[in-house]
Order: C-alpha cells, then structure tokens, then sequence
C-alpha cells in the first residue's frame, strides 16, 4: 500500500492498537456498521452503508489472546474491504520473526509466537510479505490527514525514509520511565503546529487525548481499557470497553499529558 492516498477523503473510521484482541474489535467494526451479527452468533464482515473506510493504527498483535484471528480480520479488511492499514512496531518485530531472524521474545512478542508456532513456513511466509507492504504512514484526504502509528512531525508527512519510518513506528523515549516502571516517550505533539491533523496510536492514554491537531486513541484495550475508533471528519468517538486486563498491564495515570508507550 503506498503512502499517498490523498485521494481517499473520508469518512473513514481509524481504530486504535489491537493488540491481539479480536473480540473486541469485532464489536467495534458491528459498532461501528462494517460487519453485522449472523444467527449463529459470529460476525459477518460487510461493506459499509455509508461507504465507509477502516483504518487501523497498527500493532496488531502481541500481550493479548487472539493474535492469530487478528492478523487474519486485519488482511480480511484490507484485502476484501479496503481497509487501510499502517505498520506498528510490533508488526514489524513479527515479520521479523516469521522470516526467521533473531528476535526477542519479549514485550507481548511471547503471545503471538505462542498462536503462531504452528503456520507451516509458506504460511510464515505469506503474512510476513504482507506485513512488510504495510506503510508507515499514510496522507489522507488531500492532505489533510495523517495516521501514522506512534504519530508523525510535520517535516516527515509524506516522506518515506529511515528517519521518518523510525518516528512514524517507533516515536521517541525520553530514558525515563513512569511510577509503574514503563518507558515514556517524547510529547512531540506539544511542539506540533501542522495543518494536517495527525491521528495515532503506540501511547497509552485512559481516554482519547487532543493537543495541537493531534489526536491519540490507544486507550489500553489490551491492559483493560477500551477499543477506541476516531470518525473522521465527524470528529467523533466509538469505544467498546475491553473483555479483561489481557496483558496484565497498568493503565497511565489519568494526567492528559501521560505519554507511556504500550511497549
């Protein structure tokens, strides 16, 4: 998928990390209109009534209990429906793994590798080429629109090189870390002043969090939080609260600046 899509313009429905909780992202998309319940009690994906698009934010997979089913929604979406979806960090230590490079298993990666151990190496394969194309970033609706997964600055909207891959996946840590011990990562959307709005993920915030034409909505489903989806243009929110704390994680303290990455 390339980077430029600046000819797709909404309304688009752009959701937070996924972390292995496919329950609930099957909520959201039946929330949300793009998939509706059959009689046997599964969900059944659907083309939008409004011609809307899924987006979604990366980190697919790793800390919750169905990584498999969401890699598989995830491919289904794009592959089928359209769905536009950027890379994470955590998709790209998982192509690492699938390609059978030296990986540690550590930060939720043990999860995954748990659901996956058993693909035969075509089917590594298959998903690790696919989580390759995935694009860091994209530019949406003339412009006007940037999700990336850990955000973007300005200077690398539309630019596909190491450093603005590094920042779109990765975002910046400070060295430090918060009262419960998780690395916090540079507030770079204190210092944004862009015309494009600038949607993300990676930072973990209780509730969806606004600064400077910047919008974060990972919101901890997979520590217990919730499943959070921005409607663009509506500038509106669409939540599905999590099933449990899947990760055995901690939530941020509730402070509107809090930047802890779901590390």
């Amino acid at each position: 998928m390339p980077i430029d899509l600046r000819h797709i313009n909404g309304p688009i429905d752009i959701i937070g990390d996924i972390h292995g909780c496919a329950e609930e992202l099957q909520e959201l998309l039946v929330k949300l209109g793009h998939a509706q319940q059959t009689s046997t009690g599964s969900i059944e994906l659907i083309q939008h009534p409004e011609g809307r698009h899924v987006c979604l934010l990366g980190d697919l997979t790793d800390h919750g209990p169905d990584n498999l089913s969401s890699i598989k929604l995830a491919k289904v979406l794009q592959e089928d429906f359209g769905a536009i979806i950027v890379m994470g960090n955590h998709d790209e230590r998982l192509a690492a793994w699938l390609r059978g490079l030296d990986t540690r298993i550590s930060h939720g990666l043990h999860t995954t590798v748990a659901c996956l151990s058993s693909l035969t190496t075509e089917e590594r394969e298959r998903y690790a080429d696919w989580l390759e194309s995935l694009p860091p970033h994209c530019v949406l609706d003339s412009g006007s629109l940037i999700v990336a997964h850990a955000g973007l600055k300005e200077e690398f909207h539309g630019i596909d090189s190491d450093e603005s891959r590094a920042c779109a996946l990765y975002g910046k840590k400070t060295g430090e870390t918060d009262r419960h011990g998780i690395p916090t990562s540079v507030d770079w959307a204190a210092d944004y002043r862009g015309k494009a709005l600038v949607v993300h993920g990676h930072v973990v915030t209780r509730e969806p969090r606004r600064l400077n034409n910047v919008i974060s909505i990972d919101n901890g489903c997979v520590f217990g939080g919730k499943l959070t989806a921005y409607r663009y243009p509506e500038d509106t929110f669409v939540s599905v609260t999590a099933k449990a704390n899947h990760g055995n994680g901690v939530l941020p303290d509730p402070e509107p600046t809090n930047m802890q990455e779901a590390a």
